[in-house]
């Protein structure tokens, strides 16, 4: 993981934190809808590229997101 990846882990990790009290399937959303909304393209990119190289460091929440997470396009 670069230390670009690992800030992107961890301010995801933080988006997952706020919505911990919610269902896991309401948090995930709330991931996922927090992220599209809020997040330059490249950082969607980068992240969507460390889920799909295994999502090291990522919270369960972060993880069941990442189908929701909006690919930008090429």
């Amino acid at each position: 993981m670069t230390e670009t990846d690992d800030k992107l882990a961890y301010m995801a990790n933080q988006i997952a934190t706020f919505f911990a009290n919610r269902p896991p399937e309401a948090a995930a959303e709330g991931v996922a809808d927090h992220i599209n909304q809020f997040w330059d393209p490249r950082m969607r990119t980068r992240l969507i590229a460390h889920l799909e190289a295994g999502g090291a460091g990522l919270a369960p929440a972060v993880r069941a997101a990442a189908p929701a997470i909006r690919r930008p396009a090429a």
